[in-house]
């Protein structure tokens, strides 16, 4: 099982990665979707990380095909997302230091499934999110990205 671990500077501990995640609003934009992770059963934001010779937009794009079935476009940068105090221990030993670029994206075709990484999705609100397991800061990323203005730097 994936861990998130956290401790002063703990991150110093793991490789630097970049990764991406995407948030994908309903019609209202008062939910977004969610998908189930299968390593640790908390709810995220479809993402991932990004492959050697990709754009930020299109290891979101790619990640949240590979997640969800979905076919999407990267629309605008939300956020900048690093804690230096956060360390990401996989079940192989590896370690992880994540800096993530969270992204609003538009859906341009497909139908929400399931992954071998997903095992459930939905779409929820803020207030829904408050007694779900939420993997790290991601309800932070939709509290961010409803929030709207500038693009967010923590």
């Amino acid at each position: 099982m994936t861990q998130v671990v956290y401790g002063p500077r703990l991150g110093k501990e793991g490789q630097l990665r970049v990764g991406c995640s995407a948030v994908i609003f309903d019609k209202t934009r008062e939910k977004v979707l969610l998908t189930q992770r299968a390593d640790n059963g908390h709810w995220c934001l479809p993402g991932g990380h990004m492959e050697s010779g990709e754009s930020a937009a299109e290891a979101c794009e790619r990640e949240v095909w590979e997640e969800t079935g979905l076919k999407v476009r990267a629309m605008r940068l939300l956020g900048v997302y690093s804690n230096p105090d956060q360390l990401v221990i996989y079940e192989d030993g590896n370690k992880a230091f994540f800096v993530v670029l969270n992204f609003e994206v538009q859906v341009l075709e497909g139908k929400v499934g399931l992954s071998d990484e997903t095992t459930d999705f939905g779409w929820f609100s803020l207030s829904e999110m408050a007694s779900m397991r939420i993997h790290a800061n991601h309800q932070m990323r939709v509290e961010d990205a409803l929030r709207g203005g500038e693009t967010v730097m923590k």
